[in-house]
């Protein structure tokens, strides 16, 4: 388990007779993003209410490890070292940015020197030195989410679960909040992330998955993700006409558009998917003038998977075995 943040197998929970979580898998690397997509109500607050003790999952899931610690039967050695980011703010309005952090400070027991100085080291890494005497009740929207997590940072956590970290923020404050993450897994930070914005997934998630109806309809990169819908393609455009009715003749399954001399191939944007299109035009004698390629982005992939539409879903399996969390 040394290479693993978070490892779950069969991770189960229900409230009453509705099954919010059922028996997902998940395994999370060191020192990576990954991201749990889903729609409102899919369960994924729910899991990340798990995975930081907050709430106990179901008495039939499997074993679940966070940091290497089974919460099961050492839940407070998890706790030292996860920091969550929940999406309400647990920023105190009444109090100075300076206040709240120093507050931070004294339920993690810091030494007041050290409280101090780590106080003062966040609130400038964070850009929050010159608003840190005014209080939290003033700050605009991102600074808030940023002194949020300049505050999960103070028991200098090594996972951190960030539940929806951007929702409200203008799109200057996000990428702003995406910087910040991609920072934290730059020092070695494990990042659990549930986000509504699947640009944020795809930007920022060295893995995704995607929860529905309780159990995970698929998970891998993102363009893993893209390439298990429909409705990818080659586009290849000639200047020449000679050029372009002689790939006619040597591709197959094409769609034309005579007048822009252009051909659209169904393909799933693989390098070899494209090697043998290419390879095919070679064998013509046949050179495109220009080649592009089309695949679905992660819209598609989230609304045909919890949309109902026809794609296959994939077996509920992690980038790990699952022997991996016994």
């Amino acid at each position: 388990m040394t290479n693993w943040a978070i490892a779950a197998n069969g991770l189960r929970k229900s409230f009453g007779d509705k099954t919010v979580l059922d028996g997902i898998d998940v395994a999370v690397a060191e020192g990576t993003i990954f991201s749990l997509l889903g729609p409102n109500g899919a369960g994924k607050t729910t899991a990340v209410n798990i995975f930081s003790t907050l709430v106990s999952p179901d008495p039939a899931s499997g074993r679940i490890l966070v940091g290497g610690h089974d919460l099961a039967t050492d839940p407070q050695a998890a706790r030292a070292v996860i920091g969550v980011t929940g999406q309400f703010s647990a920023v105190d309005g009444l109090i100075t940015g300076e206040e709240n952090m120093l507050l931070m400070a004294d339920l993690h027991h810091l030494p007041k020197r050290e409280g101090r100085q780590t106080t003062a080291e966040l609130l400038e890494r964070f850009d929050l030195t010159e608003a840190a005497k005014k209080p939290a009740s003033t700050y605009s929207g991102g600074m808030r989410r940023r002194l949020d997590i300049a505050m999960t940072l103070v028991g200098n956590p090594r996972i951190i679960f960030l539940d929806e970290p951007t929702t409200g923020l203008d799109p200057r404050s996000r990428h702003t909040m995406w910087q910040i993450i991609r920072e934290l897994v730059t020092d070695g930070v494990t990042v659990f992330l549930t986000t509504q914005y699947l640009e944020e997934a795809d930007e920022l998630a060295d893995r995704i998955a995607v929860l529905d109806d309780g159990r995970i309809a698929a998970e891998g990169t993102a363009e893993e993700l893209k390439r298990i819908v429909p409705g990818g393609h080659v586009r290849l455009r000639f200047a020449d006409p000679s050029a372009y009715r002689g790939a006619v003749s040597a591709l197959r399954e094409v769609t034309r558009d005579d007048e822009a001399l252009a051909l659209r191939i169904p393909s799933d944007g693989s390098q070899r998917d494209l090697r043998a299109v290419l390879d095919r035009l070679d064998a013509a004698g046949v050179e495109a003038d220009e080649l592009t390629v089309h695949t679905p982005d992660l819209d598609d992939v989230f609304f045909a998977l919890t949309g109902g539409a026809d794609v296959p879903r994939q077996p509920n399996q992690p980038n790990q075995p699952k022997e991996a969390a016994r």
